[in-house]
């Protein structure tokens, strides 16, 4: 067993002040990644600073129509809430696509947005990864590769992003608060998460001692319809191999406007400007969905495992938004 201390702050600034003066600490929320991790091996803090009791757990309506959700918040507590489910049903439907419901009774908001890459050589020490060791090499560039990334990746890292509940957030724009010794500071989401480059150790911006306090969603569009779809190998309790989050909004049989984000492809839940910047202002059309689509996976770099995810994510898209602009008529 591997000692470590254990405390409960008073308060986030406390905990904030504990993490950040320990190099070896980390915050605790859920556990339900962490915890994994230092069974596995792959992580053994020195110190947990709980912040469950700290961090807030509520969902509240913000001035102008726009969403807080405390990083405290439990999943299961998120996809429920009226207000997520009236307006960002999108949202609802990608956290209830994640884990099991115990997990989600137990995973919190900002323990979501952190958790860690389910890649089979990450989670095993005795292989090299340059993500749990640096410059130890990547094993997955020969190994077996049917999750790896096709955008986004690098030679050191080939890993790929977790979490559905990202996706559906990337897709509605949403701005993540943080607390740290240096005060609060806001991200956009869509700079949240890193690509792996020559450090693919560092998952998001956030430096030792931050603490993600809450995440803010903006006012929904007006007449946009959104939706989750998440392709995956069996039905339930696993990760998506491709899945995509929506919005569009159609007017005069054109789309006006659209958002759309991907999973299962990348280091980081990855949003498709490409295919947006295609398909505003096309007639809403089976081709205009494939030529967006299409565009996106342009400059996807595939392995003799991971082919089929670039056939699979335009299929995927395609069927989305034929949904969405159906309902639209």
């Amino acid at each position: 067993m591997i000692p470590f201390v254990y405390s409960r702050p008073g308060d986030a600034a406390e905990a904030v002040e504990a993490v950040a003066g320990d190099p070896g600490a980390t915050f605790l929320a859920g556990g339900t990644n962490l915890v994994d991790h230092m069974k596995l091996g792959i992580a053994s803090p020195t110190a947990l600073v709980d912040v469950r009791e700290v961090v807030d757990d509520a969902v509240e309506e913000l001035p102008g129509g726009g969403v807080r959700i405390g990083a405290g918040t439990t999943n299961s507590e998120l996809a429920a809430h009226p207000l997520v489910r009236r307006r960002y049903p999108l949202l609802s439907s990608a956290l209830l696509a994640g884990a099991s419901g115990q997990l989600r009774n137990m995973a919190t908001t900002g323990g979501n947005l952190l958790q860690r890459t389910r890649c089979v050589y990450f989670q095993d020490v005795t292989t090299p990864c340059n993500k749990r060791e640096p410059g130890s090499g990547c094993s997955a560039l020969e190994g077996h590769g049917r999750d790896n990334a096709v955008l986004g990746a690098s030679e050191r890292c080939v890993a790929t992003h977790p979490s559905d509940m990202a996706v559906a957030m990337l897709a509605l724009d949403a701005e993540v608060r943080v607390l740290g010794p240096s005060g609060e500071r806001r991200v956009p989401l869509a700079d949240f998460h890193r690509l792996p480059g020559a450090e693919p150790e560092r998952d998001t911006v956030l430096e030792h001692g931050e603490l993600i306090t809450a995440v803010d969603l903006p006012a929904p569009q007006e007449g946009a319809r959104s939706t989750y779809r998440k392709v995956r190998e069996r039905a339930s309790y696993a990760f998506a191999l491709v899945s995509v989050a929506a919005l569009v909004s159609v007017r005069g049989g054109q789309i006006a406007d659209t958002r759309i984000a991907f999973g299962g492809v990348a280091h980081a839940p990855w949003r498709a400007r490409r295919a947006e910047e295609v398909l505003r202002g096309r007639p809403v059309t089976e081709t205009a969905f494939r030529v967006a689509a299409e565009a996106e996976f342009a400059e996807a770099r595939t392995g003799r495992d991971n082919a089929f995810k670039v056939p699979l994510a335009i299929n995927t898209c395609a069927a989305v938004l034929r949904s969405l602009t159906e309902v639209n008529g």
